[in-house]
């Protein structure tokens, strides 16, 4: 059993864009400069081997039906630790069902906070399975959001079983920005998981898949203009959740017309996320997209223009 190294430190873990279009449930990336934040410490006051949630807003601060929760016990598990009790803070930089992967920011950062308070001794595939005993309670048993969120960049789900997770390393010399339109207006995941189709054709399935391995190319490639159409041409998920968020097709239209590369739901929505390479077209590119949800969804809408986070959840 680990010494603990810390007697507190503080953790952040970055908000997530899953799917990224054609690539349902298994791409994903991190967004830099939003996210959750964990205060975590060795409590006295608290029983050896367990975690207490001492502070948190509108959630659960029962630690086995709270996502960071979840993570840090699943973490403290895997550490072995007996001898002392934890506390923990979370604070939410996340909108609850935005589609920014709110839950796995909160188990991310547990997660990470756990392992560096003992010196760091678990795996970047530790710490996502133990964020996927969160996101399994929550929103279901998938890595596109947990696992970008502990690695940072973009990641590929190759297999659950066993867990197998490709980084994919976008050129650090070029420019990416992404363009998050979040809408007054909630879109839980278990709601539009339900309107997804149980079985897909041989025609959609090739197209979809063509269209996920051109997005992969074209982030190695650093290739902005193929990423964009491959991530606006999922044909499977986003036809049938579309519907759902008011607006969302015309701020899709409004993004391209403004000339982003390309325009998606992030995760299960209802935020929308744009792609461009320039700061300032990216801010254009936003009010439009607002104007859009407002003048076709009847939604307030607010818009961030952000980088790709190449690090992760980390002690900060």
């Amino acid at each position: 059993e680990p010494e603990p190294v810390f007697t507190s430190l503080r953790s952040f873990a970055p908000a997530t864009i899953a799917n990224l279009g054609p690539g349902f449930d298994f791409l994903g990336c991190a967004v830099d400069g939003i996210g959750d934040f964990i205060d975590l410490s060795v409590d006295p006051n608290v029983k050896p081997g367990e975690v207490v949630i001492a502070s948190i807003n509108k959630l659960s601060t029962n630690p086995l039906y709270n996502c960071a929760g979840i993570a840090a016990i699943a973490a403290m598990k895997m550490l072995g630790i007996r001898s002392v009790g934890l506390s923990l803070t979370l604070e939410k930089g996340l909108p609850l069902g935005s589609g920014l992967g709110s839950s796995a920011a909160s188990a991310a950062a547990a997660a990470v906070a756990v392992n560096e308070l003992f010196g760091g001794k678990l795996s970047s595939t530790d710490l996502i399975m133990a964020g996927l005993e969160s996101e399994a309670k929550v929103s279901g048993y998938h890595a596109d959001n947990i696992a970008p969120a502990i690695m940072g960049g973009f990641v590929l789900i190759r297999s659950y079983d066993p867990l197998d997770i490709i980084s994919l390393k976008f050129p650090a010399d070029k420019d990416l920005f992404f363009v998050l339109v979040n809408p007054e207006f909630e879109a839980p995941t278990k709601k539009m998981r339900a309107v997804l189709p149980s079985e897909i054709g041989m025609k959609d399935h090739i197209s979809n898949c063509s269209q996920a391995a051109a997005l992969v190319a074209s982030l190695i490639n650093g290739d902005l203009k193929v990423l964009g159409s491959a991530l606006s041409s999922d044909g499977i998920v986003e036809p049938n959740r579309i519907p759902l968020i008011p607006g969302m097709k015309a701020v899709k239209k409004a993004a391209i017309n403004a000339k982003a590369f390309g325009c998606t739901i992030s995760g299960a929505g209802p935020t929308a996320v744009a792609i461009t390479d320039n700061e300032e077209k990216g801010k254009f590119i936003g009010e439009k997209m607002v104007e859009a949800f407002m003048e076709k969804g009847n939604l307030k809408a607010s818009a961030t223009v952000r980088r790709l986070d190449r690090d992760g959840a980390r002690v900060i």
